[in-house]
């Protein structure tokens, strides 16, 4: 379990904002929670070795998960890939192949040679990821203090969202299930709109984690269900909460300031708001230029 946490003070001047840490956990991210149950549930059907496609906190959860399994893991991740998060997959053993310009295209060719090569391909669609995400939900309604307003959750291929909003509208359903979505990658609010996935031609957003551009159906059907609103955040809103979270003390990645950068359009929505953050590992150079140029990224 994370902990839940009162943000700090300055942080959102006149909001009660508390915030799940999902960055605390020793990957640095909240995708250990899927992926774990997921390669339990391969190993014991037989698997020995599995594909997946990331960003970075995909591959490394996987790559954290086949280390405690004993299972081999390859992950394909787009030439653009954060050297952070590059780098901590292959610390936990996994095999890194770079291809394609974005995280689609990378997702494409590891689909493609698992299919070839007979080997099994993690998706995140998976219901063990469901499963994972959703015990975030129950966590935050068990942690806090005062049923929560809304809960604020960064969307990449949409699965945590449907998670925790899942474990919210079994428990508390006038909680406010919200998505954030860069407007630089907006396949998954443009599908939530239209009842159904539809084509984007961009994902080029500093936070990597959400950069999808090709919508996952299944995710697309569950957030239709669960989700209330989503709300999109442009380049420098996202730089602008980095630097917001690191004055401080918090050193977050463009996913998880997502949530805090999406504030201030929730004027309409009351205290306490819940952000989920969800995960810390950003590169150096990124790190600064956010804190120190916010301005130089589009608005």
């Amino acid at each position: 379990m994370t902990p839940l946490e009162e943000a700090p003070a300055g942080l959102a001047p006149g909001r009660r904002l508390l915030l799940k840490r999902e960055d605390l956990h020793e990957l640095g991210a909240f995708k250990w929670r899927g992926a774990l149950p997921t390669l339990e549930r391969y190993r014991s059907e037989g698997a020995s070795t599995v594909v997946t496609a990331s960003t970075g906190n995909q591959g490394a959860a996987t790559a954290w998960a086949a280390q405690r399994l004993g299972l081999r893991a390859i992950v394909y991740a787009p030439e653009s890939a954060s050297r952070a998060k590059v780098a901590l997959i292959q610390s936990l053993g996994a095999e890194v192949r770079l291809a394609g310009s974005d995280f689609d295209e990378a997702k494409a060719e590891a689909e493609a040679v698992a299919e070839v090569d007979g080997l099994l391909f993690v998706d995140g669609d998976e219901p063990e990821q469901y499963e994972g995400y959703r015990a975030i939900g129950d966590e935050i309604l068990d942690q806090a203090d005062e049923t929560p307003t809304a809960v604020v959750v960064p969307v990449g291929n949409g699965a945590l969202l449907g998670g925790i909003a899942l474990a919210v509208c079994d428990r508390s359903p006038e909680t406010l299930r919200i998505g954030v979505v860069p407007k630089e990658a907006p396949v998954m609010a443009l599908s939530w709109e239209a009842g159904e996935p539809v084509e984007s031609e961009s994902s080029a957003t500093i936070a990597d984690g959400l950069a999808v551009r090709v919508a996952v159906p299944l995710a697309v059907d569950v957030l239709g269900e669960v989700a209330s609103r989503m709300v999109l955040v442009s380049e420098r809103a996202i730089a602008e909460a980095i630097g917001a979270y690191a004055d401080a003390g918090l050193r977050v990645e463009g996913a998880a300031a997502a949530a805090l950068a999406a504030v201030p359009q929730l004027d309409d929505v009351g205290d306490p708001l819940v952000l989920v953050v969800t995960g810390r590992n950003i590169d150096d150079e990124l790190f600064t230029r956010a804190r120190e140029a916010p301005e130089t990224f589009p608005d």
